[in-house]
Protein backbone atom coordinates (compact mmCIF):
# COMPACT_ATOMS: atom_id res chain seq x y z
CA UNK A 1 0.00 0.00 0.00
CA UNK A 2 0.82 3.49 -0.76
CA UNK A 3 -0.23 7.02 -0.80
CA UNK A 4 -0.01 10.20 1.11
CA UNK A 5 -3.59 9.73 3.52
CA UNK A 6 -2.71 6.96 5.69
CA UNK A 7 -5.13 7.40 8.38
CA UNK A 8 -4.59 6.20 11.97
CA UNK A 9 -7.51 3.83 12.96
CA UNK A 10 -7.50 4.85 16.16
CA UNK A 11 -8.29 8.46 15.48
CA UNK A 12 -10.87 7.37 13.02
CA UNK A 13 -13.31 5.27 15.30
CA UNK A 14 -14.86 2.25 14.38
CA UNK A 15 -17.80 3.59 11.99
CA UNK A 16 -15.14 5.74 9.46
CA UNK A 17 -12.96 2.91 9.73
CA UNK A 18 -15.41 0.74 8.54
CA UNK A 19 -16.43 3.21 5.95
CA UNK A 20 -13.28 3.97 4.90
CA UNK A 21 -11.85 -0.01 5.02
CA UNK A 22 -14.97 -0.49 3.00
CA UNK A 23 -13.42 1.64 -0.29
CA UNK A 24 -10.29 0.31 0.72
CA UNK A 25 -11.51 -3.35 -0.51
CA UNK A 26 -13.97 -2.29 -3.20
CA UNK A 27 -10.77 -0.26 -5.50
CA UNK A 28 -9.14 -3.83 -4.83
CA UNK A 29 -11.72 -5.58 -5.50
CA UNK A 30 -12.52 -3.35 -8.58
CA UNK A 31 -9.28 -4.11 -10.09
CA UNK A 32 -9.43 -7.62 -9.49
CA UNK A 33 -12.60 -7.85 -11.18
CA UNK A 34 -11.50 -6.08 -14.14
CA UNK A 35 -7.96 -6.87 -14.56
CA UNK A 36 -6.98 -9.82 -12.25
CA UNK A 37 -5.29 -10.56 -9.38
CA UNK A 38 -2.33 -9.48 -10.19
CA UNK A 39 -3.88 -6.01 -10.73
CA UNK A 40 -4.05 -5.45 -7.19
CA UNK A 41 -1.18 -4.65 -6.43
CA UNK A 42 -1.24 -1.01 -7.66
CA UNK A 43 -3.99 -0.49 -4.80
CA UNK A 44 -3.57 2.77 -2.73
CA UNK A 45 -4.90 4.72 -0.38
CA UNK A 46 -4.86 8.02 -2.41
CA UNK A 47 -6.93 6.21 -5.09
CA UNK A 48 -9.78 5.40 -3.07
CA UNK A 49 -10.80 9.08 -1.89
CA UNK A 50 -12.22 9.07 -5.31
CA UNK A 51 -14.27 6.40 -4.50
CA UNK A 52 -15.01 8.43 -1.18
CA UNK A 53 -15.66 11.20 -2.60
CA UNK A 54 -18.00 9.57 -5.20
CA UNK A 55 -19.88 8.41 -2.65
CA UNK A 56 -19.99 10.85 -0.51
CA UNK A 57 -21.89 13.04 -2.90
CA UNK A 58 -24.14 10.68 -4.01
CA UNK A 59 -24.96 9.17 -0.47
CA UNK A 60 -24.58 5.79 0.97
CA UNK A 61 -27.23 3.62 -1.41
CA UNK A 62 -27.43 -0.42 -1.24
CA UNK A 63 -26.41 -0.98 -4.70
CA UNK A 64 -22.84 1.26 -3.73
CA UNK A 65 -22.33 -1.79 -1.75
CA UNK A 66 -21.77 -5.57 -1.34
CA UNK A 67 -20.71 -8.04 0.63
CA UNK A 68 -16.97 -9.58 -0.23
CA UNK A 69 -15.79 -12.63 0.90
CA UNK A 70 -13.49 -13.57 3.30
CA UNK A 71 -9.93 -12.10 2.62
CA UNK A 72 -6.79 -12.31 4.30
CA UNK A 73 -6.34 -8.70 4.72
CA UNK A 74 -9.40 -8.88 6.83
CA UNK A 75 -8.39 -11.29 9.13
CA UNK A 76 -10.40 -13.64 6.98
CA UNK A 77 -13.56 -11.72 7.35
CA UNK A 78 -16.32 -11.02 5.19
CA UNK A 79 -17.09 -7.24 4.83
CA UNK A 80 -19.22 -4.77 3.24
CA UNK A 81 -17.58 -3.26 0.72
CA UNK A 82 -17.83 -0.09 -2.12
CA UNK A 83 -18.78 -0.86 -5.31
CA UNK A 84 -19.95 0.90 -8.59
CA UNK A 85 -18.27 3.69 -11.07
CA UNK A 86 -16.34 5.74 -8.13
CA UNK A 87 -14.24 2.21 -7.55
CA UNK A 88 -14.17 1.92 -10.71
CA UNK A 89 -12.96 4.94 -11.56
CA UNK A 90 -10.33 4.80 -8.26
CA UNK A 91 -9.35 1.74 -10.48
CA UNK A 92 -8.70 3.17 -13.39
CA UNK A 93 -6.72 6.68 -11.69
CA UNK A 94 -4.62 3.88 -9.82
CA UNK A 95 -3.64 1.93 -12.97
CA UNK A 96 -2.72 4.67 -15.35
CA UNK A 97 -0.70 6.54 -12.56
CA UNK A 98 0.79 3.21 -11.04
CA UNK A 99 2.14 2.79 -15.10
CA UNK A 100 3.64 5.79 -15.10
CA UNK A 101 4.97 5.22 -12.20
CA UNK A 102 6.93 2.08 -13.43
CA UNK A 103 7.51 3.64 -16.36
CA UNK A 104 9.52 6.31 -14.81
CA UNK A 105 11.19 4.21 -12.68
CA UNK A 106 12.44 2.19 -15.68
CA UNK A 107 13.99 5.34 -17.59
CA UNK A 108 15.60 6.29 -13.91
CA UNK A 109 17.11 3.19 -14.57
CA UNK A 110 15.97 2.38 -10.60
CA UNK A 111 17.22 -0.77 -8.77
CA UNK A 112 16.64 -4.23 -10.16
CA UNK A 113 15.33 -2.09 -13.42
CA UNK A 114 18.80 -1.24 -14.26
CA UNK A 115 18.56 -5.04 -15.58
CA UNK A 116 17.66 -5.01 -19.36
CA UNK A 117 15.53 -8.22 -18.75
CA UNK A 118 13.59 -6.82 -15.52
CA UNK A 119 13.28 -3.58 -17.94
CA UNK A 120 11.54 -5.24 -20.41
CA UNK A 121 9.63 -6.65 -18.45
CA UNK A 122 8.66 -3.98 -16.02
CA UNK A 123 7.76 -1.82 -19.30
CA UNK A 124 5.34 -4.26 -21.03
CA UNK A 125 3.34 -4.74 -17.29
CA UNK A 126 3.12 -1.01 -17.51
CA UNK A 127 2.02 -1.04 -20.99
CA UNK A 128 -0.68 -2.88 -19.57
CA UNK A 129 -1.50 -1.36 -16.71
CA UNK A 130 -1.58 1.79 -18.61
CA UNK A 131 -4.58 0.04 -21.39
CA UNK A 132 -6.09 -1.69 -18.79
CA UNK A 133 -6.52 1.59 -17.15
CA UNK A 134 -8.16 3.74 -20.26
CA UNK A 135 -10.41 0.98 -20.84
CA UNK A 136 -12.10 1.22 -16.93
CA UNK A 137 -11.62 5.01 -17.49
CA UNK A 138 -13.86 4.93 -20.48
CA UNK A 139 -16.22 2.90 -18.95
CA UNK A 140 -17.10 5.41 -16.86
CA UNK A 141 -16.57 7.81 -19.23
CA UNK A 142 -13.45 8.92 -17.91
CA UNK A 143 -10.76 9.96 -20.69
CA UNK A 144 -7.47 8.81 -18.99
CA UNK A 145 -5.74 10.56 -21.98
CA UNK A 146 -5.38 13.55 -19.53
CA UNK A 147 -3.46 11.94 -17.41
CA UNK A 148 -1.50 9.85 -19.58
CA UNK A 149 -0.97 13.86 -21.33
CA UNK A 150 0.23 15.04 -17.89
CA UNK A 151 3.08 12.15 -17.10
CA UNK A 152 4.34 13.01 -20.14
CA UNK A 153 4.56 16.44 -19.45
CA UNK A 154 6.38 15.87 -16.41
CA UNK A 155 8.82 14.58 -17.64
CA UNK A 156 9.71 17.19 -20.19
CA UNK A 157 9.11 19.90 -17.38
CA UNK A 158 11.80 17.85 -15.08
CA UNK A 159 14.65 18.05 -17.69
CA UNK A 160 14.06 21.59 -18.36
CA UNK A 161 13.77 22.89 -14.49
CA UNK A 162 16.88 23.84 -12.75
CA UNK A 163 17.60 26.06 -9.74
CA UNK A 164 15.25 29.25 -10.21
CA UNK A 165 12.39 27.32 -11.78
CA UNK A 166 9.19 27.81 -9.56
CA UNK A 167 8.54 24.80 -8.00
CA UNK A 168 4.96 25.06 -8.88
CA UNK A 169 5.75 24.95 -12.97
CA UNK A 170 7.21 21.35 -11.72
CA UNK A 171 4.36 20.30 -10.10
CA UNK A 172 1.75 21.38 -12.62
CA UNK A 173 1.25 18.57 -14.39
CA UNK A 174 0.32 16.02 -10.93
CA UNK A 175 -2.20 18.74 -10.08
CA UNK A 176 -4.08 18.76 -13.67
CA UNK A 177 -4.07 15.41 -13.37
CA UNK A 178 -5.71 14.68 -10.03
CA UNK A 179 -7.85 17.67 -10.60
CA UNK A 180 -9.54 15.95 -13.82
CA UNK A 181 -9.92 12.53 -11.22
CA UNK A 182 -11.84 14.42 -8.39
CA UNK A 183 -13.77 16.72 -10.97
CA UNK A 184 -15.12 13.47 -12.45
CA UNK A 185 -16.62 11.78 -9.47
CA UNK A 186 -19.33 15.05 -9.41
CA UNK A 187 -20.18 13.88 -12.65
CA UNK A 188 -20.66 10.27 -11.83
CA UNK A 189 -22.70 10.90 -8.66
CA UNK A 190 -24.82 13.48 -11.28
CA UNK A 191 -23.61 16.68 -9.25
CA UNK A 192 -22.10 18.63 -12.22
CA UNK A 193 -22.34 21.96 -10.29
CA UNK A 194 -19.40 20.46 -7.62
CA UNK A 195 -17.16 19.93 -10.48
CA UNK A 196 -15.26 23.38 -10.29
CA UNK A 197 -14.89 23.51 -6.55
CA UNK A 198 -13.89 19.58 -6.70
CA UNK A 199 -11.23 20.60 -9.82
CA UNK A 200 -9.74 23.12 -7.66
CA UNK A 201 -9.51 20.31 -4.35
CA UNK A 202 -7.93 18.39 -7.07
CA UNK A 203 -5.60 20.67 -8.19
CA UNK A 204 -4.18 21.07 -4.54
CA UNK A 205 -4.13 17.70 -3.42
CA UNK A 206 -2.48 17.17 -6.18
CA UNK A 207 0.59 19.58 -5.17
CA UNK A 208 0.57 18.61 -2.03
CA UNK A 209 0.90 14.93 -2.98
CA UNK A 210 4.06 16.56 -5.22
CA UNK A 211 5.74 18.23 -2.60
CA UNK A 212 5.23 15.58 0.36
CA UNK A 213 7.01 12.92 -2.25
CA UNK A 214 9.39 15.40 -2.58
CA UNK A 215 10.24 15.70 0.82
CA UNK A 216 9.80 12.55 2.11
CA UNK A 217 12.78 11.23 -0.68
CA UNK A 218 15.09 14.65 -0.21
CA UNK A 219 17.55 12.84 1.45
CA UNK A 220 17.62 9.62 -0.23
CA UNK A 221 17.53 10.95 -3.89
CA UNK A 222 20.72 13.18 -2.75
CA UNK A 223 22.05 10.36 -1.20
CA UNK A 224 21.71 8.43 -4.69
CA UNK A 225 22.00 11.31 -7.09
CA UNK A 226 18.32 11.06 -8.40
CA UNK A 227 16.43 14.07 -9.28
CA UNK A 228 14.26 15.41 -6.63
CA UNK A 229 12.02 18.73 -7.52
CA UNK A 230 13.23 20.38 -4.14
CA UNK A 231 16.55 20.16 -4.53
CA UNK A 232 16.77 20.74 -8.47
CA UNK A 233 15.08 24.02 -8.04
CA UNK A 234 16.74 25.07 -5.13
CA UNK A 235 13.58 25.32 -3.02
CA UNK A 236 14.05 25.24 0.70
CA UNK A 237 11.95 23.17 3.12
CA UNK A 238 10.49 26.58 5.09
CA UNK A 239 9.36 27.13 1.50
CA UNK A 240 7.87 24.19 0.65
CA UNK A 241 5.84 23.76 3.86
CA UNK A 242 4.56 27.26 2.91
CA UNK A 243 3.31 25.72 0.05
CA UNK A 244 1.88 23.08 1.15
CA UNK A 245 -0.07 24.97 3.87
CA UNK A 246 -1.40 27.23 1.59
CA UNK A 247 -2.54 23.66 -0.21
CA UNK A 248 -4.31 22.70 2.58
CA UNK A 249 -6.33 25.91 3.29
CA UNK A 250 -7.28 26.37 -0.04
CA UNK A 251 -8.45 22.36 -0.02
CA UNK A 252 -10.27 23.35 2.98
CA UNK A 253 -11.98 26.25 1.44
CA UNK A 254 -12.86 24.67 -1.60
CA UNK A 255 -14.96 21.67 -0.09
CA UNK A 256 -17.06 23.90 1.53
CA UNK A 257 -18.00 25.45 -1.79
CA UNK A 258 -18.98 20.97 -2.73
CA UNK A 259 -22.91 20.13 -2.16
CA UNK A 260 -22.30 16.35 -0.54
CA UNK A 261 -24.97 14.17 0.98
CA UNK A 262 -22.49 12.61 3.25
CA UNK A 263 -19.64 14.48 3.99
CA UNK A 264 -17.79 12.89 7.44
CA UNK A 265 -15.44 10.60 5.85
CA UNK A 266 -14.47 12.78 2.88
CA UNK A 267 -13.85 15.86 5.46
CA UNK A 268 -11.92 13.59 7.40
CA UNK A 269 -9.50 12.44 5.09
CA UNK A 270 -8.33 15.29 3.02
CA UNK A 271 -8.85 18.34 5.89
CA UNK A 272 -7.74 16.36 9.20
CA UNK A 273 -5.60 13.21 7.85
CA UNK A 274 -4.40 15.48 5.24
CA UNK A 275 -3.40 17.72 7.62
CA UNK A 276 -1.57 14.80 9.76
CA UNK A 277 0.39 14.00 6.36
CA UNK A 278 2.06 17.31 6.03
CA UNK A 279 3.21 17.54 9.47
CA UNK A 280 4.46 13.74 9.42
CA UNK A 281 6.28 14.72 6.28
CA UNK A 282 7.52 17.70 7.90
CA UNK A 283 8.42 15.87 10.98
CA UNK A 284 6.46 17.98 12.95
CA UNK A 285 3.89 16.20 14.66
CA UNK A 286 4.09 12.92 17.71
CA UNK A 287 2.21 10.41 18.55
CA UNK A 288 -0.74 11.05 21.54
CA UNK A 289 -0.82 7.31 21.68
CA UNK A 290 2.25 7.03 24.45
CA UNK A 291 2.85 5.08 27.45
CA UNK A 292 2.92 8.48 29.53
CA UNK A 293 -0.93 8.63 27.79
CA UNK A 294 -1.95 5.48 28.48
CA UNK A 295 0.05 3.51 30.83
CA UNK A 296 1.75 0.46 30.15
CA UNK A 297 -0.34 -2.15 27.38
CA UNK A 298 -2.48 -4.54 29.10
CA UNK A 299 -0.20 -7.02 31.01
CA UNK A 300 -0.53 -10.99 29.48
CA UNK A 301 -3.35 -12.83 31.11
CA UNK A 302 -1.38 -16.16 30.92
CA UNK A 303 1.60 -14.89 32.20
CA UNK A 304 2.64 -16.83 35.64
CA UNK A 305 2.60 -15.23 38.82
CA UNK A 306 6.29 -15.34 39.66
CA UNK A 307 9.55 -17.34 39.16
CA UNK A 308 8.20 -21.41 38.95
CA UNK A 309 4.90 -20.49 38.51
CA UNK A 310 2.45 -22.48 36.24
CA UNK A 311 2.96 -22.24 32.50
CA UNK A 312 0.37 -20.23 30.68
CA UNK A 313 -2.58 -22.08 29.45
CA UNK A 314 -3.40 -22.55 25.92
CA UNK A 315 -6.05 -20.34 24.54
CA UNK A 316 -9.42 -22.45 23.51
CA UNK A 317 -8.67 -24.16 20.69
CA UNK A 318 -11.64 -23.34 18.94
CA UNK A 319 -10.21 -19.87 18.50
CA UNK A 320 -6.86 -20.72 16.80
CA UNK A 321 -6.22 -20.95 13.13
CA UNK A 322 -4.33 -23.21 10.97
CA UNK A 323 -1.08 -22.76 10.28
CA UNK A 324 -1.72 -21.89 6.89
CA UNK A 325 -4.27 -19.63 7.21
CA UNK A 326 -2.33 -18.14 9.96
CA UNK A 327 -0.03 -17.27 7.79
CA UNK A 328 -2.20 -15.69 5.15
CA UNK A 329 -3.82 -13.45 7.62
CA UNK A 330 0.02 -12.37 8.89
CA UNK A 331 0.58 -11.25 5.52
CA UNK A 332 -2.53 -9.13 5.46
CA UNK A 333 -1.70 -7.28 8.72
CA UNK A 334 2.14 -6.88 8.31
CA UNK A 335 1.16 -5.40 4.10
CA UNK A 336 -1.65 -2.76 5.68
CA UNK A 337 0.87 -1.41 8.52
CA UNK A 338 -2.09 -3.14 11.20
CA UNK A 339 0.83 -4.30 13.14
CA UNK A 340 2.71 -1.04 13.69
CA UNK A 341 0.00 0.80 15.59
CA UNK A 342 -3.20 -0.39 15.93
CA UNK A 343 -5.41 -3.13 17.92
CA UNK A 344 -5.30 -6.50 16.25
CA UNK A 345 -5.71 -10.63 16.82
CA UNK A 346 -2.93 -12.31 17.08
CA UNK A 347 -3.11 -14.11 13.33
CA UNK A 348 -3.16 -17.77 14.61
CA UNK A 349 -4.50 -17.70 18.31
CA UNK A 350 -6.57 -14.13 17.94
CA UNK A 351 -5.11 -12.59 21.27
CA UNK A 352 -5.90 -9.02 20.87
CA UNK A 353 -2.49 -7.52 20.72
CA UNK A 354 -1.14 -3.64 20.56
CA UNK A 355 0.82 -2.57 17.75
CA UNK A 356 4.63 -3.16 17.98
CA UNK A 357 5.75 0.92 17.38
CA UNK A 358 3.81 2.35 20.07
CA UNK A 359 5.24 5.91 18.74
CA UNK A 360 3.12 6.33 15.47
CA UNK A 361 2.99 10.13 14.20
CA UNK A 362 -0.19 9.72 12.71
CA UNK A 363 -1.95 9.69 16.34
CA UNK A 364 -3.59 12.45 17.93
CA UNK A 365 -6.24 11.95 20.69
CA UNK A 366 -8.91 14.16 18.76
CA UNK A 367 -11.77 16.75 20.13
CA UNK A 368 -14.74 15.77 22.29
CA UNK A 369 -17.09 16.91 19.48
CA UNK A 370 -15.67 15.62 16.39
CA UNK A 371 -13.24 13.16 17.75
CA UNK A 372 -11.26 14.00 14.51
CA UNK A 373 -9.47 17.10 15.62
CA UNK A 374 -5.84 16.73 17.36
CA UNK A 375 -6.41 20.30 18.59
CA UNK A 376 -9.95 21.04 18.85
CA UNK A 377 -11.90 22.09 15.66
CA UNK A 378 -11.22 25.62 16.48
CA UNK A 379 -7.61 24.61 16.48
CA UNK A 380 -7.03 23.58 12.87
CA UNK A 381 -9.47 25.85 11.36
CA UNK A 382 -12.11 23.02 9.69
CA UNK A 383 -15.76 23.77 9.46
CA UNK A 384 -17.07 21.34 12.39
CA UNK A 385 -20.06 21.79 13.96
CA UNK A 386 -18.83 21.54 17.75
Amino acid sequence: MFGIVRPCRHRLGESLKTQWMAHLCGLCLALRGDHGQFARVVTNYDGLLVSVLTEAQAGHAGDRRRTAGPCPLRGMRSASVARGDGARLAAAVSLVLASAKVHDHVADGDGLLARRPVALAARRVAVNWGRAGARTGSDVGFDTALLVDAVDRQTGIEALAGLGTPLLTVTEPTETATAAAFAHTAILAGRPGNAAPLAEAGRLFGRLAHLLDAVEDRETDAASGAWNPLTATGTSLVEARRLADDALHGIRLALREVEFTEAELAHVLLVHELRNSVDRAFGTTSCSHRTELYGPPPGNPYAPSGPGGPPPPEPPRRDRRGLLAGCLVWSGLACTCQMCCCEYEDPWTREPKEGICRNCDDCCDGCECCGNCCDGCDGCGCDCSC
